[in-house]
């Protein structure tokens, strides 16, 4: 049987200590820590949000001067192939690829990494019904897609890139008609914004720790 409790009254999830017990076991686990562990070694998300960036980048120019069906197949098939580019982005850069075996994140970024492609069909139906829709209802459900992120890597500006993306496609798809290359451009550009964000958190927070000379 496994119980958690919660250790301390903190205001914020990243300072309290969660303890599980299983089979008469304890193992206890502070959230800042795994949390700050997963923005150094992720370096706040920088290399995943750089590919997806170019990605999107990559479909929104073959949406103004190629074509709609070229434009989706690029970003569909591009996004099977974020996960392990950033992990070769991360090796490329001198990093640890991927977060430590047992760590207490790992599931809980396996879960979210399902919660884009899960989230497809929707978008393919909202597509089928409409093509315009396409960009909108994919901006929607990468911005649901983020919204986990906060807790993961314990930063809040996850939350306004979400905010900001599923604003944006609800705003699109309402008013831009027909098929605009818009909601494609505008998520390249806050991908990479958030991107070097992300990183500047990293970084500060990695040079904060270093211990003075």
């Amino acid at each position: 049987m496994l119980q958690t409790r919660l250790w301390g009254a903190c205001p914020s999830s990243r300072d309290f200590d969660i303890h599980f017990r299983d089979f008469g076991k304890e193992l206890i686990v502070n959230i800042s820590d795994a949390q700050r562990q997963v923005r150094t070694v992720f370096l706040g998300g920088f290399p995943g949000q750089l590919v997806s960036s170019l990605i999107w980048l990559l479909s929104a120019v073959l949406a103004t001067w190629r074509s709609p069906k070229a434009a989706i197949i690029s970003l569909v098939a591009g996004g099977v192939f974020i996960f392990p580019l950033t992990q070769m982005l991360l090796k490329a850069m001198g990093r640890p690829a991927s977060l430590p075996k047992g760590h207490p994140m790992n599931a809980l970024g396996m879960q979210i990494a399902f919660t884009l492609p899960l989230n497809l069909p929707l978008v393919a139906a909202a597509t089928l019904y409409r093509l315009d829709w396409f960009y909108p209802a994919f901006m929607i459900a990468l911005g649901t897609h983020y919204l986990p992120f906060i807790f993961l890597y314990g930063m809040p500006q996850f939350g306004f890139l979400a905010a900001f993306l599923i604003a944006a496609g609800v705003t699109i798809g309402i008013y831009m008609h027909p098929f605009s290359s818009l909601g494609a451009w505008l998520t390249a550009a806050v991908l990479l914004l958030f991107a070097f964000i992300g990183r500047s958190v990293a970084v500060r927070e990695s040079d904060g720790a270093q211990p003075a000379a």
